[in-house]
């Protein structure tokens, strides 16, 4: 990304009442953030309102220290920010409610893009069997070439960590701070390691950002969205990582459950999840059974060498959006009539396609394909 580029994603996602929604609401109104920052104070009252219109005109508070400091962490090996339209933006993000709208990303950002993974989760203040149970499956699952993704929390989190990367597998944190934060500060060395063997830290934070505790159940979603699906190995009632589950499933994604002993405090947020409906695991054949057709249909072959022209039609040709689309020009709620998404999901989708050059955003606001060179 270019500096430019990369400075005006930041500065308008860090201005003050500019969360994702309102990002996405005007990058879908004037297109790619310079072109938003560049509007008028009328057009960009219209979609945000006046006092969030006023404050885009100004940079934000702290900003020149903030485009200091990224620019040396992106002037770094492996480290990356990654925009909705970017072609290294997980697909696999797009498809949840809310997709945050820039990722910073240390170490490999294909880490995200795994065709199979699998999220594990659980207790910061695990028992020794969970925390044994966390390391053999994820090491089990990683040996046989399942991403481990995790938020790098204490407990579970980082005994899934170690699990994949004793097995010599891919795994990635989902963090709640800036992704040059390491929290908590003991797992600095785990987080080394996991991106020098492959994987990745991201965070959707600026550089910086402490651990707030509003932002940890934010991650969470990242967590779930990432993967296919999600194993609590041990939870209290109250778990984080029950948030996380909750997400999952209304995803649409597997969740699973390790069960306990029913005295252990530690089981009860599992026991209650098998009751909602989690799997009930005891093995690593049991995820294998349920996600191998969703692994299955995602392992698809790489595209053989061909004209890129034709390559990219037929590409375009499986997008549900833009068979929903036709070629016609159509207005927003009647695309969403026909496709079916929710809002955040269409508008973040619509967002990437139009970056991407394959729609056009007529006046009056209706979509058009454009056809490719």
């Amino acid at each position: 990304m270019a500096p430019q580029d990369w400075e005006d994603w930041l500065r308008l996602l860090t201005t003050d009442g500019v969360g994702t929604a309102t990002a996405r609401r005007l990058l879908a109104a004037f297109g790619p953030p310079g072109q938003v920052l560049a509007q008028p104070l009328a057009e960009l009252s219209r979609v945000a309102g006046e006092a969030v219109a006023r404050r885009l005109r100004e940079a934000p508070a702290g900003w020149e220290t903030l485009r200091a400091q990224t620019a040396a962490w992106l002037a770094q090996p492996g480290h990356h920010l990654i925009a909705l339209g970017d072609p290294a933006y997980p697909a696999a993000l797009l498809a949840t409610p809310d997709p945050p709208v820039l990722l910073h990303v240390a170490g490999d950002p294909a880490a995200l893009a795994a065709p199979r993974a699998l999220a594990i989760v659980g207790s910061r203040h695990a028992t020794p069997q969970g925390l044994a149970n966390a390391r053999a499956f994820a090491a089990e699952l990683a040996g046989r070439g399942v991403a481990i993704v995790s938020g790098l929390a204490a407990g579970i989190d980082g005994a899934a960590h170690e699990g994949a990367l004793q097995a010599g597998g891919i795994t990635v944190a989902v963090v709640g701070t800036g992704a040059d934060r390491v929290y908590p500060a003991r797992h600095q060395a785990l987080a080394r390691r996991l991106v020098e063997a492959g994987g990745a830290i991201v965070s959707e934070h600026p550089l910086g950002t402490p651990p707030l505790a509003p932002n940890f159940p934010r991650r969470n979603r990242l967590i779930a969205g990432l993967t296919q699906g999600t194993l609590v190995v041990e939870a209290a009632l109250g778990s984080g990582s029950l948030i996380t589950a909750e997400l999952a499933a209304q995803m649409g994604r597997e969740v699973f459950a390790i069960p306990g002993s029913i005295h252990a405090p530690q089981a009860r947020g599992c026991h209650a999840l098998i009751r909602q409906g989690a799997k009930l695991v005891e093995t690593v054949e049991h995820i294998e059974e349920e996600l191998r057709a969703v692994w299955g249909r995602l392992e698809t072959p790489a595209p053989r060498p061909g004209a890129p022209a034709a390559a990219a039609a037929s590409a375009d040709e499986g997008d549900p959006v833009l068979r929903a689309l036709g070629h016609d020009p159509l207005d927003f709620d009647a695309l969403q009539a026909r496709c079916g998404w929710d809002t955040a999901a269409l508008q973040a989708h619509l967002l990437t396609l139009e970056l991407d050059g394959v729609v056009a955003r007529l006046p009056g606001g209706r979509l058009q394909r454009v056809a490719r060179a």
